[in-house]
């Protein structure tokens, strides 16, 4: 039935499992199934949509459950950097004891409020992490709030929002619970810089950001990427992800204790 529901929402997710452990059970779902790098015993695989939950062992030995997601195409950006960095992460992991369920939103405002809204009252994960691309910029970038207010541009809809609200009873601005400076400061990524913004653009990845703030009470983060190039890689923004998602999720599970 969830993965019917999610299916109906534009879902296509993915399930990886971290070395060590031959499975558990996510709380709000029934189990994520597909084996990752030869692990043993069954096959185990159930596909859900784009959407990734990670669960995982933080400080203390507690258990997470995480969503984390991509955009996919629109504009200049038939091949979204965004997307193809969260696959990289889902084949990286985050580590051990961790699953990984990676989901593609729509680059347009009515569906993906959908979806972000699925993502907190169906799958109940305990933290968030969205990704999109930021295309002018060649450095990783945390954002540290969404906005409520000022989305003028149009989606691949051809929508923009009513007034140019997200939501009409929603403060101006909500922040995460995580402090993207700290991060910056606690991480090092070779091969591209960080930097901190409270400012995420006003399109899509803000209103995005925003709602899963708003539904997940400051429990989601934020991260733009550059688009892809030949230094750019893939598979280096991919790592850039497990890093900076890995130390989000140390100071999220310091948070809990």
């Amino acid at each position: 039935a969830l993965r019917a529901a999610l299916e109906l929402l534009g879902f296509h997710c993915t399930a990886v499992w971290g070395r060590g452990r031959s499975g558990f059970a996510l709380p709000s779902l029934a189990e994520v199934t597909r084996s990752r790098r030869g692990l043993r015993g069954d096959k185990l695989g159930r596909e859900l949509g784009p959407t990734h939950i990670s669960r995982l062992r933080t400080a203390g030995s507690k258990l997470c459950s995480s969503v984390s997601t991509g955009f996919g195409p629109f504009g200049r950006h038939p091949v979204n950097s965004s997307w193809e960095a969260v696959k990289e992460l889902s084949n990286l992991g985050l580590g051990k004891d961790v699953v990984v369920q990676i989901l593609q939103l729509h680059v347009a405002y009515k569906k993906t409020k959908e979806q972000v809204s699925k993502i907190w009252e169906t799958l109940q994960p305990q933290f968030t992490v969205h990704v999109g691309v930021a295309s002018s910029s060649k450095a990783i970038i945390l954002e540290q709030c969404g906005r409520n207010r000022g989305y003028k541009d149009a989606d691949i809809c051809g929508f923009s929002p009513e007034g140019g609200v997200c939501l009409s009873d929603g403060p101006d601005v909500i922040e995460s619970t995580i402090s993207m400076k700290a991060v910056c400061k606690n991480i090092s990524v070779n091969g591209i810089q960080v930097l901190f913004s409270r400012d995420a653009g006003r399109y899509v990845c803000d209103y995005t950001y925003y709602l899963s703030l708003h539904y997940g009470n400051g429990c989601a983060a934020f991260i733009h990427v550059p688009p892809l190039s030949n230094l750019l890689t893939a598979d280096l923004l991919g790592r850039a992800l497990q890093i900076i998602i890995q130390e989000m999720l140390k100071q999220f599970g310091k948070a809990r204790e």
